[in-house]
């Protein structure tokens, strides 16, 4: 595994951002992206997402631009060395996924508020880059076992893959402390509704 967290002078000038940024991390499976998708579009919180860029083909009916920027191997090492990330991060072997540099000004330059779903080590130092400019959300499994089943359900990857996912969420949740706030999603309702009142609170703060 190997990961490349740039120092926090080739970040974003916060002074120039006209809209603050939101992390959202967690575990596959702990309904992240469903909360996101819930929220992405309550005008009151004017939020914009962030596509991330990834090395992994699609999946389904993933789309290019829509669900990820989906990029060769090669070519997303190419624009590592270019730096034109804000994190990245391989998160399997072979597997990369990052934020755009350019992504992050497309959304905060227009005025709205960047929503990241991101893995918990690039959102931890997206964090430290941005500060006080940056929220940072951790949306919690309300247990192991409810994160197997989900996963499970899902019927999308093999053994092999979902023991690997189950690991590294396991690994995942000793960083869930680190982040500014934590959310456990045991209700998806409840967790969307916790989710939008901390970023409400954030952005008026």
């Amino acid at each position: 595994m190997q990961t490349l967290y740039p120092e926090p002078s080739l970040s974003l000038n916060t002074n120039q951002m006209n809209g603050k940024i939101i992390i959202l991390s967690a575990p596959s499976g702990t309904g992240k992206s469903t909360i996101i998708s819930r929220i992405i579009d309550n005008q009151e919180l004017r939020l914009g997402f962030s596509i991330s860029a990834t090395s992994r083909a699609p999946r389904g009916e993933e789309q290019d631009g829509r669900e990820y920027y989906f990029i060769s191997n090669e070519d997303f090492h190419r624009r590592v060395e270019r730096g034109d990330f804000v994190e990245w991060e391989e998160v399997y072997p072979g597997t990369c996924y990052g934020t755009l540099r350019s992504e992050v000004e497309r959304v905060t330059s227009g005025g709205r508020n960047l929503i990241m779903d991101i893995d918990v080590r690039g959102g931890l130092n997206v964090k430290r880059c941005y500060g006080d400019e940056a929220l940072s959300i951790f949306i919690l499994p309300p247990s192991l076992e409810t994160l197997e089943r989900r996963l499970r359900g899902r019927a999308t990857d093999p053994e092999e893959r979902i023991r690997k996912r189950l690991a590294k969420a396991e690994y995942e949740l000793g960083f869930a402390d680190s982040y500014d706030c934590q959310v456990v999603n045991d209700d998806l309702d409840r967790a969307v509704s916790e989710v939008a009142a901390l970023i409400k609170d954030f952005l008026t703060d």
